[in-house]
């Protein structure tokens, strides 16, 4: 088969499409045909070589797929040859096969273009998992969303809206936050140029946000808490604004507050499955209904996965970007 790889880290142009050795499932396993996958900050860490694939994984990139099981591992039940499905991955995705623990497959919803499918597994496993399974978002409650118009921001969005919340977001310039408007944001901010304290306290009447969903880590830290209401929880998920930070305990211990950081890559089998299993239950039934959708804002063939890389560098992409193989039929 064919896959991105990377033989030493850098820029865009260190994804390399190379033929490769074929994978093989094994016990709990399946070996899925990918048709699409799509791309996500961790990929462009990894590429730069500040992210490193959790050990037993695949050294290729990509989170998360779309395509068709073309192989039983031993052990497998409830999946056949042939089913379309969309799967959560610790690697592998920028290729034409990859093996998947069947914990962490799913049908792809029902009316959903099997390519567009690849945009679902990341981003609905991260936003339930912290939103939902950590912080406990409840109807009525504000969210305050980081990077709004981010494959993230957009599917927390929807979600947020879907349970009865009241949604704030971030985003850099008037176009982006129209985009979140038009997925239901009910406060917007330009973080170029408002002070998102500030404008939080104003939406709220003083209160502040209930549950925050952050992207951006230290920069953000120290705000992040001054916006948080009494008995706020605020879910940190990227370290885009750097991974040292100072906290003020006094102002957390105050609104009796907390912190939580999570990661998905490198959970234990299990502790994905969960949450899969969980995002089946709870999210597939809104993507079927058509409550919640994919944002994408391209597909690229997978052999031009440097130039996807440049789209998510640039920040200039709303939703999510795809790589297609050539396996569509």
């Amino acid at each position: 088969m064919y896959a991105i790889t990377i033989p030493e880290p850098g820029g865009p142009e260190a994804l390399v499409w190379a033929e490769v050795p074929d994978p093989v499932p094994g016990e709990g396993e399946v070996l899925v045909e990918v048709v699409s996958s799509a791309v996500n900050r961790a990929d462009v860490l990894q590429r730069q070589g500040f992210y490193n694939p959790p050990p037993g994984a695949s050294a290729y990139p990509g989170l998360e797929c779309a395509g068709r099981i073309s192989a039983l591992g031993p052990g497998v039940v409830g999946w056949s040859v042939g089913d379309e499905v969309c799967a959560l991955l610790a690697g592998g995705g920028y290729a034409e096969k990859v093996v998947v623990p069947a914990g962490q497959l799913l049908p792809v919803p029902d009316g959903l273009d099997l390519t567009l499918a690849a945009a679902l597994p990341e981003v609905t496993s991260t936003v339930w998992s912290n939103v939902f399974m950590v912080a406990h978002l409840r109807p009525a409650e504000t969210l305050l969303i980081h990077g709004g118009s981010s494959g993230i921001g957009t599917m927390a969005i929807q979600l947020a809206k879907a349970v009865g919340a009241r949604v704030a977001v971030t985003a850099g310039g008037p176009e982006k936050l129209a985009r979140c408007a038009e997925l239901g944001a009910d406060i917007l901010i330009d973080y170029r140029e408002q002070d998102f304290v500030e404008e939080i306290r104003k939406a709220t009447d003083g209160a502040g946000a209930d549950v925050i969903l952050d992207i951006v880590g230290a920069k953000y830290l120290d705000r992040n808490v001054q916006a948080l209401a009494v008995n706020g929880r605020l879910a940190i998920i990227g370290l885009q604004g750097g991974a040292k930070g100072e906290l003020n305990l006094g102002t957390l211990l105050n609104k009796r507050a907390a912190v939580t950081a999570t990661s998905l890559r490198g959970r234990p089998l299990a502790e994905k499955a969960a949450i899969v299993a969980a995002v089946r239950e709870h999210v597939w039934p809104l993507i079927a209904d058509g409550v919640v959708r994919p944002v994408v804002d391209r597909t690229l063939p997978m052999r031009d996965a440097a130039e996807a890389h440049r789209v998510m560098e640039s920040s200039t992409h709303v939703g999510k970007v795809l790589l297609q193989t050539t396996a569509t039929t």
